[in-house]
């Protein structure tokens, strides 16, 4: 089944998430539906220093959004703010620095930032992929504590702020690759197996769409998200299928809620009392 996984994954990545994938999507784009304008509304973007997080946050600043930039590094956060300020004419940037695979952090920065700003937009599109087997501070594994764990705990803690406000977001970055993974929370640490850091990002990306899921069953007034990175990235994308045909990754409902229950008692262990 992995091979079977892996092979249909990958005649549907050329087909979807290179430049022809792109190029053919693309024909299909309204211009107008980029032309948005979200003055007056509050964004937060991890992983804002660079790459996709870095390109989002410039297209939210062009079209008057309110940045939150939430960076581990805080020089190449500045970097990132002064380009972004310099490109776009706006002086709404401001820059927060986190570590996404610290629990307790993540717990302490979203209970201060809930008491002094607002939030409408929150994307989630920090994360890493460690191809050896290496632990935090806190004896988590670094994949799932900044993949998973710590996407888990900034969204939980912030709902209630984003809840205040019209029209609320949560966009996460997913991945293509979680298609060839099948929820597996026996494993969540990645200690059961032999350590491959490519098949524990998928995993990663398929918890996260999982969470999305989920999230959005139990959180109406909130429009939850996830994408790949790709052809996609427009407002008139369509949904696709989060499962490959014949793959048997869709998990059952007792394990993803069990995944939901591990990373709340996982995460309560951390929080401040």
């Amino acid at each position: 089944m992995s091979l079977y996984r892996n092979s249909v994954w990958f005649v549907k990545g050329l087909r979807h998430y290179c430049r022809s994938g792109y190029e053919s999507a693309s024909k299909h784009f309204v211009p107008e539906d980029l032309e948005v304008d979200v003055t007056g509304r509050y964004f937060m973007v991890t992983g804002a220093n660079s790459g996709i997080g870095k390109a989002a946050a410039k297209e939210i600043a062009r079209r008057g959004g309110l940045l939150y930039l939430v960076c581990r590094n805080k020089d190449r956060a500045e970097e990132a703010k002064k380009e972004i300020i310099t490109e776009t004419g706006n002086q709404n940037v401001f820059i927060h620095i986190l570590d996404m695979s610290d629990p307790k952090g993540i717990w302490e920065f979203a209970e201060r930032f809930k008491n002094e700003h607002r939030l409408n937009v929150l994307v989630n599109n920090a994360g890493c992929m460690i191809n050896q087997r290496e632990l935090t501070k806190d004896g988590l594994e670094k994949n799932f504590a900044t993949n998973t764990l710590g996407t888990y705990i900034l969204t939980t803690a912030l709902l209630p702020l984003l809840e205040r406000e019209d029209d609320p977001r949560v966009i996460t970055v997913s991945s293509g690759g979680m298609l060839v993974q099948k929820l597996d929370v026996s494993n969540l640490q990645s200690e059961n197996v032999a350590f491959d850091g490519t098949m524990v990002y998928a995993q990663n990306k398929r918890q996260q769409v999982v969470l999305t899921e989920q999230w959005a069953k139990a959180h109406p007034r909130v429009h939850f998200s996830s994408m790949h990175p790709g052809w996609a990235d427009t407002p008139d994308r369509q949904p696709v299928p989060t499962h490959l045909p014949l793959a048997r990754t869709k998990a059952s409902p007792g394990d993803e809620e069990k995944l939901m229950q591990s990373l709340e008692e996982l995460s309560q262990k951390f929080k401040p009392r």
